[in-house]
């Protein structure tokens, strides 16, 4: 990552702001043993965890301190910092990151792309201004709900039986995330956020065994493409800009130059009339005066935002 945050030059936490801490799962951390871990946390990841996240840190990582068998958390930092540990430290970001999703999670995206950015790319493709190719970009993906909710409802408006070749790229850091969206299998109970047209054609309901499950279609399945990638890292993808991406609650938990560089970067990968969509409460005006607003965290290139 280019430049150096600010927050990494501030002192360790004082006492005072540890001192509620005591002993979780009978673990314990010292200022400077945090203040540690804030930056090798903040370096794999571009998450910088607060001065009142000790707890926290403490309460996900006893998992992992059992599974290795390691007594205190001095014992596990040095294991990750170890270069050989790579996965122990994808591990680590697994288990401090929060992967809380749902299907058509937070409604009103879903309800523009359906309303307004579905209508104009089909009124664009009959005119013959596009082609019928359409790319999305769900960045933070965590279990894969939110590119299945994005495929099901494409898949309804763009149909491929209509030429329409809708294809949408998945992407997280978290590798046992991936690994579960890619089996496109999800509790029952997870059915009362999917639109009943939509649930009814594209989710399996499991029997036998499976009860109590349902499963993704291979039909919306064949739509994503799962990838593991560091969006504070790795490159961005390279074959080809998209028609809009998500990154919703991903750039709150980044310091202010992590989110500033991300944020240019995920611009870079707009198509010219792209839309980005981002978390409620991640208001980008103070980021960048290269996006306008359409919805509220719904954004399009300043000059281009009016086609919508």
């Amino acid at each position: 990552m280019s430049g150096t945050s600010p927050r990494l030059k501030k002192s360790p936490p004082s006492p005072d702001a540890l001192a509620s801490l005591g002993e979780i799962a009978g673990l314990s951390v010292t200022p400077e043993l945090y203040l540690k871990f804030q930056r090798l946390i903040h370096q794999e990841s571009g998450i910088w965890l607060g001065d009142s996240r000790a707890a926290l840190l403490c309460g996900r990582l006893s998992r992992r301190l059992r599974e290795l068998k390691l007594s205190s958390l001095d014992q596990y930092y040095d294991v990750v910092l170890d270069p050989s540990q790579h996965e122990e430290r994808i591990a680590m970001i697994d288990a401090i990151t929060t992967n809380e999703t749902r299907f058509f999670r937070d409604p009103r995206h879903f309800e523009f792309l359906e309303a307004r950015a579905v209508p104009r790319w089909r009124s664009e493709a009959q005119q013959g201004l596009r082609p019928k190719k359409m790319r999305l970009w769900s960045a933070g993906c965590s279990s894969g709900e939110e590119p299945y909710s994005l495929a099901m409802l494409l898949a309804r408006h763009l149909p491929a039986e209509q030429g329409w070749d809708v294809t949408i790229l998945a992407t997280d850091l978290s590798t046992r995330m991936l690994a579960h969206s890619r089996t496109g299998i999800y509790s029952i109970t997870k059915a009362v956020d999917i639109p009943e047209p939509l649930l009814k054609d594209y989710m399996l309901k499991g029997i036998g065994q499976q009860s109590g499950h349902m499963k993704v279609t291979p039909q919306i399945q064949q739509m994503v493409e799962f990838r593991k990638l560091n969006l504070n890292r790795d490159p961005f993808p390279q074959d080809g800009l998209f028609d809009a991406i998500l990154c919703r609650n991903v750039l709150i938990y980044f310091d202010a130059q992590a989110r500033q560089n991300t944020l240019e970067r995920l611009i870079r990968c707009l198509a010219r009339t792209g839309i980005l969509f981002v978390g409620q409460a991640e208001n980008l005006s103070s980021f960048t005066p290269r996006l306008r607003s359409l919805v509220p965290a719904a954004y399009a290139r300043d000059g281009e935002h009016s086609v919508y």
